[in-house]
């Protein structure tokens, strides 16, 4: 595909403003990193990883190879940028939406709300669900979600745990977030292979209320975590 062609399907990307104690060598090297993620980012997710080429990115961000190289050692590497970038802009949209309450529950319920919101949405969808493992490797894929996601079920779970003062050592914690953020994994999974993913969401949302519901009521009965082992 011609370069011209590939530029009108991709919106240009606004420059980035002066950065005081930048030079404008620096803030153009910043710039084009910046336009080259993006416009990855959009053509990843309307075309996918291995229908995306490198010529097609620099068409759409307006300068050369070279320049791609200068920040990337290559499309995968690209990829992982764009994937963490992704990953990272979905954990901060849970933690916004756990921070509007102060009730552990209702918390976790927020946070489960917006991640199945997330995987709905087609950039993540494609670019974290379908394509992650498979570019990353399993391993890889693992370590970028763990330390982006799993941070925010971490918290979560935590939240939950010890919801009334009660005490739960961190072992514990980690080891319920390790089962949550499996699940959520499974559902995020789920939701995006269903036919109807709207529906999907809303079934998985209402089973996972229904199981924080009978952790609520344990807790209230003053049920804890280490009486479940007599």
């Amino acid at each position: 595909m011609a370069k011209s062609s590939v530029s009108k399907l991709v919106p240009k990307v606004p420059p980035l403003p002066s950065v005081p104690g930048m030079s404008r060598r620096q803030q153009f090297s910043a710039s084009t990193k910046k336009t080259l993620v993006e416009v990855a980012e959009r053509l990843f997710t309307e075309h996918g990883y291995a229908s995306t080429s490198l010529d097609a990115i620099v068409a759409g961000a307006e300068v050369t190879k070279g320049a791609l190289y200068h920040h990337f050692s290559g499309k995968q590497a690209l990829y992982e940028v764009v994937f963490e970038k992704v990953e990272a802009a979905t954990a901060q949209s849970i933690d916004a939406a756990m921070r509007e309450t102060k009730d552990p529950w209702e918390q976790a319920r927020a946070g489960l709300r917006t991640f199945l919101e997330a995987v709905q949405q087609p950039t993540y969808r494609r670019i974290v669900v379908q394509e992650g493992p498979a570019v990353l490797g399993y391993q890889r894929y693992r370590e970028q979600e763990e330390r982006s996601t799993f941070t925010v079920v971490e918290d979560i779970v935590a939240a939950v745990l010890r919801a009334g003062d009660r005490t739960v050592d961190d072992e514990m914690v980690a080891t319920f977030a390790r089962l949550f953020f499996g699940a959520m994994s499974a559902a995020g999974e789920s939701v995006t292979e269903a036919s109807d993913p709207e529906d999907a969401a809303e079934r998985i949302e209402l089973a996972v209320t229904y199981l924080l519901t009978g952790v609520q009521t344990l807790a209230k009965q003053g049920v804890k975590v280490e009486d479940m082992r007599e």
